[in-house]
């Protein structure tokens, strides 16, 4: 932010401080407290905050070696890099967060209150989507519809997604449909972080 000469920030930036606090505290409440541990976070993917032009960002690796727990500290320094000095003030940043299965089984149409196309919708138009373990939801025909409708409108308009799982974009066409997997492969080209190590559920969060 920009200060004056007095190291007194100006009203403007006074006020950005303090909704980036506010708006961070309150993200910090939604992560589940197993995550909550500070987290290193890779290379790539703190080079891709930090040159964010719309792409999306897919986190793959084997079962335990810490992707969620990543990708939640990462949607974190994501939302607080859109408090930078010198940036035109649009706004809170809307950041949406979903496990799969939970998010299949908001949208099938047999789901409770029948708001799966608000759902829709609603993911559609937020300014970062988080869907953790993709390949862990079984998909329907109904499903994989509104997954296009969601996807190819973050897809057009370049919405970043922030996706984990555990096999690449281009193998999930059983889960997604050959639609979605398509633009998800074009969205994470040049983003797709392979996560390595041992299984973290051993003696920490995963």
């Amino acid at each position: 932010m920009h200060f004056s000469s007095a190291d007194t920030p100006s009203p403007r930036d006074g006020v950005l401080i303090e909704r980036r606090a506010h708006v961070l505290n309150r993200f910090d409440d939604r992560i589940p407290v197993i995550y909550r541990q500070p987290i290193d976070l890779h290379e790539d993917i703190a080079n891709w905050i930090a040159g964010w032009g719309g792409g999306s960002l897919f986190l793959t690796g084997s079962i335990g070696v810490g992707k969620t727990h990543t990708a939640w500290h990462t949607c974190r320094r994501w939302l607080q890099a859109q408090y930078a000095p010198g940036e035109p003030w649009q706004g809170s940043p809307l950041v949406k967060t979903y496990r799969s299965t939970a998010l299949f089984d908001a949208l099938r149409p047999d789901a409770p209150g029948g708001e799966g196309r608000s759902l829709v919708h609603e993911l559609q138009e937020c300014d970062l989507l988080f869907i953790d373990d993709l390949a862990a939801a079984k998909a329907s025909t109904w499903t994989q519809e509104r997954l296009f409708e969601l996807f190819d409108e973050r897809y057009i308009n370049r919405r970043p997604v922030i996706i984990t799982c555990d096999v690449l974009p281009n193998e999930l066409s059983e889960v997604t449909g050959p639609r979605v997997a398509s633009r998800l492969a074009e969205m994470c080209r040049n983003s797709v972080v392979l996560l390595e190590g041992d299984d973290r559920r051993t003696g920490a969060a995963a």
